[in-house]
């Protein structure tokens, strides 16, 4: 008897099946492979819409009222230290401080957040990159 009939005679029949591609195509993930890249990255690697709004996401808006920043930069801050990280520590979940400029407001200085760096399985087992809020688990 195989694995999966196996699985199946546990769990019953799957119900559903929700992919990364699909999560990519609804928005619910961000796909940042190429910029990750740039940064050293080997894997596909995305990050959750809240991740993104929480650490990346920068208007003009936000520039003219808090301070001069922008979405690329601040993505590079953050692909740059997650490498990093991941060149130093073992393991597939990784929680780390990120240091970024709050959006909102009117603050300048840099606040910590704290993100996790997933490394686990794309749709076909491929290794692939997920950083989320701890609260996107």
């Amino acid at each position: 008897m195989e694995k999966r009939d196996r699985l199946q005679d546990i769990f019953g029949e799957v119900i559903s099946v929700y992919t990364r591609a699909q999560a990519i195509a609804d928005g619910v993930l961000i796909d940042v492979t190429a910029k990750a890249n740039d940064a050293g990255f080997k894997v596909p690697v995305a990050l959750t819409a809240t991740v993104w709004a929480e650490a990346v996401a920068w208007s003009a808006e936000d520039s003219v009222r808090q301070i001069h920043q922008d979405e690329r930069g601040r993505l590079n801050d953050l692909l740059w230290v997650a490498v990093n990280l991941a060149r130093h520590h073992t393991g597939h979940r990784m929680p780390f401080q990120h240091y970024r400029v709050p959006r909102g407001g009117n603050g300048v200085h840099r606040a910590p957040i704290t993100l996790v760096m997933v490394i686990g399985p794309g749709d076909t087992a491929e290794p692939v990159v997920t950083f989320m809020l701890p609260s996107d688990d």
